[in-house]
């Protein structure tokens, strides 16, 4: 009875553990959103214009990926809640500094600090699940859930950030932060147990952390500001070979590095590369188009960003629905199998986007959202448990940095890219409109009216291009998944 009473809390303990780095991940996820929101009425305040306040939100992104890798080698090194700890108090005293700030050089500095300390949510937060979860079936049904609420916060986003900037001022973004920061750093002190390996990392490797770094740095930027500074400029070749001269130079330290940052040994196992790779493709595809969902509401069919956050909401749910029971499907269906399913889920919905026009509703918005969302969820445990289990217990934290990694870099991929096929489709489109077009009037108001109409048609053909390559991309995602084979001897752990 004893033993089963035991039982009963230590399940229950997982779940509050679950719950306690959905609280620290949906809080850094609704940061990046809302912080967004804010642009404007910093603006205002400081008096700077648009260029320069977009570096707010590129200092946290360069910063971000940075650091992603360096908090998941610290946490297999000096613990998981210990790094995730100081972590999260890290956030919040940044926080409280970016809402105390009084000028655009003050801000991006402390939104530098909460992007450093920010970056410990993903990595470690993958590593308490992997330690907390020994079932393996729970474990999958767990990374299926967590993911979901990071990608709530950007839904949620709007409809809290909104009236927060309304009734008190941009600022108040930011102190929320410390009420909510602070419940979640007392979740982690209750309910996480600090996890250890049996093969503790000695060494830190700080010359592999500082040349990936610089190179995360310049590939950052360059997907980042690419499409403005232009992919042929100067700039662009100057990000382009410090890329690749870092990542020669990354490469032979990590060869000889005996504990390295990245663990080059895992891409021999074949399932790792596979799955980056379907995460890469899925990551890449659905960012790089769905971020330009926002834009087209808004634009096209006037709403704003509050109702626009609304049609976002039935997204969510159903990843919640969907993640836990595509977890729940470990050891009865083979992972390959799942993953491909549901990303050929997942490029119906996209393929559904391509009918949109100003003549479209709600429905046409939230159907595909939800279609696309079932299939992403239905997936995102299996990914991710797959990564967790098939390197060794020590290592899981680098293991979870790499995903991070690949997920964030594709989604930045993917905004550059689809960016571009946008621009460049419109170009095209309207080229092509006005070859085949007679303005036959002298009116120059009905000439006007004319040419914006031809404009119009041109952006949104423009967008039905950017949806059906997207489909496409996503479907070579769900044929290269079923490439993704589990060895039973790769995927043997050793204990947490």
């Amino acid at each position: 009875m004893t033993d089963e009473v035991t039982a009963i809390k230590q399940n229950n303990l997982q779940w509050f553990a679950l719950a306690t780095v959905v609280v620290g991940t949906f809080l850094v996820g609704l940061d990046r959103t809302i912080a967004n929101l804010a642009l404007p009425k910093i603006i205002d305040e400081f008096g700077i214009n648009v260029s320069s306040a977009g570096w707010i939100a590129t200092a946290y992104i360069l910063t971000s990926a940075i650091f992603v890798p360096i908090w998941g080698k610290l946490g297999d090194t000096i613990g998981r809640k210990k790094v995730y700890t100081i972590g999260f108090t890290g956030f919040i005293i940044g926080s409280v500094l970016v809402g105390l700030s009084w000028n655009l050089g003050s801000m991006i500095a402390f939104r530098i600090i909460q992007a450093i300390a920010g970056s410990t949510s993903y990595p470690t937060a993958m590593g308490i699940i992997a330690a907390t979860f020994k079932n393996e079936k729970q474990r999958a049904e767990a990374l299926g859930l967590w993911p979901v609420f990071g990608a709530s916060a950007a839904v949620f986003g709007p409809l809290i950030g909104g009236p927060l900037i309304d009734t008190f001022g941009w600022r108040a973004v930011f102190f929320i932060n410390l009420p909510v920061g602070l419940l979640g750093l007392a979740m982690t002190m209750a309910f996480i147990e600090e996890s250890t390996a049996e093969e503790k990392p000695k060494n830190f490797d700080w010359w592999g952390a500082i040349t990936l770094g610089i190179m995360l740095f310049a590939l950052v930027l360059v997907l980042d500001k690419g499409l403005t500074w232009g992919w042929l400029s100067l700039n662009s070749f100057i990000a382009y070979a410090t890329i690749i001269i870092f990542s020669l130079i990354f490469y032979s330290i990590e060869k000889k590095q005996p504990e390295p940052i990245v663990d080059f040994k895992f891409f021999k196992i074949p399932a790792f590369v596979n799955t980056l790779g379907n995460n890469f493709i899925i990551f890449m595809g659905m960012m790089g188009s769905v971020f330009l969902v926002p834009i087209f509401v808004q634009t096209f069919l006037g709403l704003d960003a509050t109702q626009t956050g609304y049609l976002f909401m039935p997204m969510v749910l159903m990843m919640m629905i969907s993640s836990p029971i595509g977890g729940s499907l470990t050891g009865k269906v083979e992972p390959r199998f799942i993953i491909s399913f549901s990303t050929f889920v997942a490029a119906i919905g996209l393929y559904l986007f391509s009918g949109l026009d100003p003549r479209s509703g709600v429905l046409d918005i939230i159907i595909p959202l939800s279609v696309m969302a079932l299939g992403l969820g239905f997936g995102m445990g299996q990914r991710t448990n797959i990564i967790a289990s098939l390197v060794p217990a020590h290592e899981v934290g680098i293991a979870s940095s790499i995903l991070a990694l690949t997920r964030n870099i594709a989604g930045a991929f993917g905004i550059a890219v689809f960016s571009t096929i946008l621009q460049n489709a419109t170009e095209n489109e309207l080229i092509a409109i006005s070859q085949q077009s007679t303005i036959h009037t002298a009116n120059p108001i009905a000439f006007n009216q004319a040419i914006g109409l031809m404009s119009l048609k041109a952006q949104i053909s423009s967008y039905k291009t950017v949806f059906t390559i997207a489909t496409i991309f996503v479907l070579i995602g769900a044929i290269t998944a079923l490439f993704i084979k589990i060895n039973n001897k790769e995927n043997e752990n050793k204990p947490l």
